[in-house]
């Protein structure tokens, strides 16, 4: 998420880069804002989607960080809509009818850009970042791969299956897919240095791009393993009135998420073959890190305590054995982790080590979102792509299918599985709705589910580098090319859509998500 790209090749003469993607952002916003408002659009609305439109630009070109374009998003929304007219809207959102006399002011309107602050997804991910900095801080992350890896064993097939294992553990411990990869990179480095053969060995090309592979897949089977889920669930809250419980989400998603870990195995082994089966030392050196760290000393086995609860009380919320929503669980356990004498961490700590920028970045994400919503331009945009694409007429099977293939092709431009989520999630929430209005299939549980089921796709980022964070955290160790990622990455996005299309037919059906 944090991931900076330079602008651009090209600077001035005094060597300073020309921020050109910034640029053609600002030239995009007041591009729409000279165009006519469209009939049964208000004046804000109009407005956000000029910001919509910077948003996509800053966002794809990256020629600031994503902190940057979020309080410059923020700037926008309280500038251009709070001098915007207040807007009526219809139980639906969509535009009735603005007063030219009053405007909405820029108060109200900078309240619109910090809504995203006050959701529970947004406290459910701070909340989640702190979790995993304690994981970090007390090196639990590190002992839970080591054990793994130690007992999985070292020869190639088995450290890509202890990968996956890995991974999955992972997955559930630490809610970040970049805290998750910071933590295996390095143990994985000194598994290859051990093995004493080349970084650019396809056995070391195979086990940084198994890495980064497995993470995103795994983001698809858990719901709190990344921070695009919980937007997803975020925005199914505040414009459906219902979210997918956590166990729900890992019935639905999880096999998925294991049988494309058994493709992605055999790919990764047919693609790149390793060298040799057996090579020497890679045992020893595991067997070597886990006893320098020594006996788990108590605030590990706290921690680990504390999230296997948290666990417990994730998986079996919505009603299954108490009512208690994620995020409330998700607090009881920070308040524990941060006191004195039971607690691991302190807040100078959980200062220095949690990702900001990140929680900055969701929560515009969420105001943004929002936003649209809240001037009627999200409902004028859903009517406007159900009409042009003829989704009324379609199943929800066949919506799925389209609105799946169209996230995973926009995402060769997205370097933020967040970003996306912020930008398509609420239109295509609304989407739903209008749909839903004249197609009996599209029932409010069917749209809840192909919400949830659009959620998973927006964590494709196989085929790039530059699509996923964690990509660029395994590129950065030298190992491999963007050829060689996109070699693996590319039949894995294809099985995988293909999977997804299968289990819409069978098995999510079953489960009554469309």
């Amino acid at each position: 998420m944090n991931t900076t790209l330079s602008a651009s090749p090209s600077s001035t003469k005094r060597g300073v880069a020309v921020p050109w993607g910034l640029l053609a952002a600002i030239a995009a916003l007041l591009a729409v804002l000279m165009l006519p408002t469209p009939e049964g659009l208000s004046t804000s609305g109009h407005r956000m989607l000029a910001i919509l439109v910077f948003a996509v630009v800053v966002w794809v070109t990256e020629t600031v960080s994503y902190e940057v374009s979020c309080i410059a998003i923020m700037t926008l929304i309280a500038l251009m809509v709070g001098f915007a007219p207040v807007v009526t809207l219809d139980a639906s959102r969509g535009f009735v009818s603005e007063n030219p006399d009053v405007l909405l002011g820029t108060s109200k309107a900078m309240g619109m850009a910090l809504a995203g602050f006050s959701n529970t997804a947004w406290s459910l991910v701070a909340g989640a970042t702190f979790l995993a900095a304690a994981m970090s801080y007390i090196g639990l992350d590190r002992r839970i791969a080591l054990v793994i890896l130690n007992i999985v064993g070292t020869s190639t097939k088995r450290i890509l299956i202890g990968i996956v294992l890995v991974t999955i553990v992972l997955s559930l411990f630490v809610p970040s897919a970049t805290a998750r990869v910071a933590c295996i990179v390095p143990i994985m480095s000194g598994v290859v240095a051990a093995y004493g053969v080349e970084k650019r060995s396809r056995i070391a090309v195979g086990i940084f791009i198994m890495v980064a592979q497995a993470t995103s897949i795994w983001n698809v089977g858990i719901q709190t393993a990344a921070a695009q889920n919980l937007l997803t669930t975020g925005f199914m809250q505040s414009h459906i009135g219902h979210q997918v419980s956590w166990f729900d989400w890992l019935i639905a998603g999880g096999p998925w998420s294991v049988l494309m870990s058994i493709v992605l195995f055999h790919l990764v082994l047919k693609l790149l073959p390793p060298e040799a089966d057996e090579v020497p030392g890679g045992k020893e050196a595991i067997a070597a890190e886990l006893r320098a760290l020594g006996p788990t000393p108590a605030n590990q086995w706290r921690l680990l305590i504390i999230t296997c609860v948290l666990l417990f009380f994730w998986a079996t919320g919505g009603g299954l054995l108490h009512s208690i929503d994620t995020t409330t669980v998700t607090a009881v356990g920070l308040t524990v982790l941060l006191l004195p004498i039971i607690g691991v961490i302190n807040w100078k700590e959980v200062q220095k080590r949690a990702p900001w920028g990140t929680i900055l970045v969701f929560g515009v994400g969420i105001s943004l979102g929002s936003a649209l919503l809240n001037t009627g331009a999200g409902k004028w945009l859903g009517d406007w792509v159900v009409q042009s694409a003829g989704l009324e007429t379609m199943s929800p099977f066949m919506i799925f299918a389209v609105m799946t293939a169209f996230l995973i092709v926009i995402h060769l431009g997205f370097a933020s599985a967040t970003a996306m989520a912020s930008l398509f999630m609420p239109i295509m929430i609304v989407m739903f709705h209008v749909i839903g209005e004249s197609n009996a299939a599209l029932t409010p549980q069917v749209q809840l589910g192909l919400s949830m089921l659009l959620g998973f796709a927006i964590s494709y980022g196989f085929i790039l580098p530059i699509n996923a964070p964690q990509n660029m955290v395994c590129l950065g160790t030298e190992t491999f090319n963007s050829r060689e990622f996109a070699k693996v990455g590319v039949p894995l996005t294809v099985i995988g859509y293909l999977l997804m299309l299968v289990m819409a037919l069978t098995y999510w059906p079953l489960l009554g998500w469309i």
